[in-house]
């Protein structure tokens, strides 16, 4: 496929500037085009879309800069380069935080426009390849969801409902050696299950698929249905699972499903990574703008080398030889990706031997 010619609009209400420029970009076999003022250079690069656009920052009617502003609305991947005289040097940096791409004083050689030129073009190629890479990276990173969704997870959740009915006893009775067998692949097919399950949350994140349906919440009634529903894990540890003192405004902006999935993650850990007949009391309070949830346990605690690294994925906190968690390494990483696209924020506090604090930062609602 032949690249396209690049397209350069001149915007100078001077005469001699357009036609000059003019005729050293169609020697060096560009596509070129003039406009006398703003207005009409507007029109243009509505109609035409070019690819770079030299505008003189002192013209009559719509100035330089305002044709810079309404650029980007047009299409932020044009390239614009300023043209000023000495004298105004400060406006031409002005025009770049406002978005030029680089300036040109006047006078300028011949040679000097075309590097400036060369410069820019290079410019916008590497902004649209980095564009197209995007677009195919998410095309790719959705195509790869469906296909762990539909072709990994789909069969793998068909040979755990297997299981199920083997173990059942309901297609007769299974024998105690291929009975522990089978058990074993059951809880390693778990763990599989658990690990596609939270790389499909973590995806889904990554692709902006995060919160649905935002409305104001009870974080005090989210919080109590998971304490409920994370009872049983206590039991074996005889750990104490509280809801400790609550403000009265407890409403914040928020998804429910995804909030859920936040605080599920941070009390499972609480209870997985506490002491024998240790404490988990989660606590709210109204701060500001925020509601803050605060999970605190006296579990092992996390030392100083491994706190700063507890969000990214895949990262465990390691407690012992003589102790194995089960886990994927995600639910905190997830957690925060849910909390950051709240609007909120999620910090640890930790002490070796005597509990961790989480502490989530909610919009009120």
């Amino acid at each position: 496929m032949l690249e396209k010619t690049p397209f350069i609009l001149v915007v100078d209400d001077e005469e001699s500037m357009r036609d000059s420029c003019s005729k050293i970009l169609k020697k060096d076999g560009f596509l070129a085009d003039t406009a006398k003022d703003g207005y009409t250079g507007l029109e243009k690069i509505e109609k035409n879309k070019p690819d770079l656009v030299l505008i003189d920052l002192k013209m009559p009617g719509i100035s330089g800069m305002e044709v810079l502003e309404k650029i980007k609305e047009i299409d932020p991947n044009i390239i614009p380069v300023v043209i000023t005289g000495y004298s105004t040097v400060e406006s031409a940096v002005e025009a770049m935080k406002r978005g030029a791409y680089d300036f040109l004083p006047k006078p300028f050689s011949p040679e000097e426009l075309r590097i400036i030129i060369r410069r820019g073009l290079e410019r916008r190629k590497l902004i649209l390849e980095k564009k197209s890479l995007q677009k195919e990276k998410k095309l790719i990173e959705e195509n790869f969801i469906t296909m762990v969704s539909h072709q990994l997870r789909s069969p793998l959740v068909a040979i755990q409902q297997y299981f199920e009915v083997i173990l059942a006893g309901m297609v007769g009775e299974v024998q105690e050696k291929p009975k522990e067998m089978i058990l074993r692949s059951r809880s390693r097919l778990e763990g599989l299950l658990n690990l596609i399950n939270d790389w499909l949350d973590v995806a889904r994140l990554d692709s902006g698929q995060i919160v649905d349906n935002i409305e104001p919440l009870s974080l005090k009634k989210v919080i109590k249905k998971i304490i409920e529903d994370m009872r049983p894990l206590t039991q074996d540890d005889n750990i104490s699972l509280e809801l400790g003192s609550c403000s009265e405004n407890d409403l914040v902006q928020g998804d429910k499903e995804t909030l859920e999935q936040v605080f599920s993650n941070l009390i499972t850990n609480a209870i997985r990574y506490n002491k024998p007949k240790g404490r988990v009391i989660i606590t709210i309070k109204e701060n500001k703008d925020f509601i803050s949830a605060e999970v605190k346990d006296t579990g092992i605690g996390i030392t100083k080398e491994q706190l700063p690294f507890i969000f990214d994925q895949f990262y465990r906190v390691k407690r012992g030889e003589d102790h194995k968690i089960k886990g994927t390494g995600l639910g905190l990483s997830i957690a925060k990706k849910i909390v950051d696209a709240h609007g909120g924020s999620i910090k640890a506090s930790s002490e070796l031997g005597k509990g961790s604090r989480f502490t989530v930062l909610l919009p009120k609602a």
